[in-house]
């Protein structure tokens, strides 16, 4: 059985998909659910799907072994920041290395960096008069938005798009690829 444990900071739809996702397989299974918010309603989503789900501060997430150590209990095949705002620390990368996944809501390298998230990149695409943007899911290293990218999904932005238009349209690519995307990561990893 693989395990997949999700980090999220929001309201945690995505984390819900995944989920969702793979709820009845076979193979795969969310063991738990992270959050450095912790009004976050990823948390009541969880309580809901009856998944574990924990918060944490910054001192347990980057100061202390504190999270490093609930991974290790938990020794997920792949760990998945689904809407995780915060840098991931260099010493948890680097005892998961090449499986910490990110989603970002914009055609990498562009739209990425400190700040570039949620709201702020539709601004920017929408601003800048881009014709298309999309989603990007890659592996997460010590730099925001740098690492390797895995999968990118476009759409695009019309001229009348405002930028909740264009979130409206990153929402579906995300609800459509991310799943499926960490499940043939899954697959590709050897038992």
């Amino acid at each position: 059985m693989k395990r997949v444990v999700i980090f999220a900071s929001g309201s945690g739809s995505n984390a819900e998909n995944l989920i969702k996702f793979f709820h009845n397989s076979d193979n795969v299974s969310v063991i738990q659910v992270l959050t450095n918010n912790p009004h976050a309603k990823v948390l009541d989503r969880c309580k809901k799907l009856n998944v574990s789900a924990l918060s944490f501060n910054r001192i347990a997430f980057s100061k202390s072994n504190d999270v490093l150590n609930i991974l290790k209990i938990a020794k997920p095949d792949i760990i998945v920041l689904a809407g995780f705002l915060w840098k991931f620390p260099e010493f948890i990368l680097k005892e998961f290395p090449n499986k910490v996944i990110n989603i970002h809501p914009a055609l990498l390298p562009n739209y990425g960096g400190k700040g570039m998230y949620g709201m702020n990149v539709h601004n920017a695409i929408v601003e800048n008069k881009e014709s298309e943007t999309g989603i990007t899911i890659h592996y997460v290293n010590e730099n925001y938005d740098e690492g390797a990218i895995i999968f990118q999904a476009k759409c695009k932005v019309l001229p009348t798009d405002s930028a909740e238009d264009v979130a409206k349209k990153i929402h579906l690519l995300e609800m459509e690829h991310f799943p499926l995307t960490v499940n043939k990561l899954l697959n590709s990893l050897s038992n």
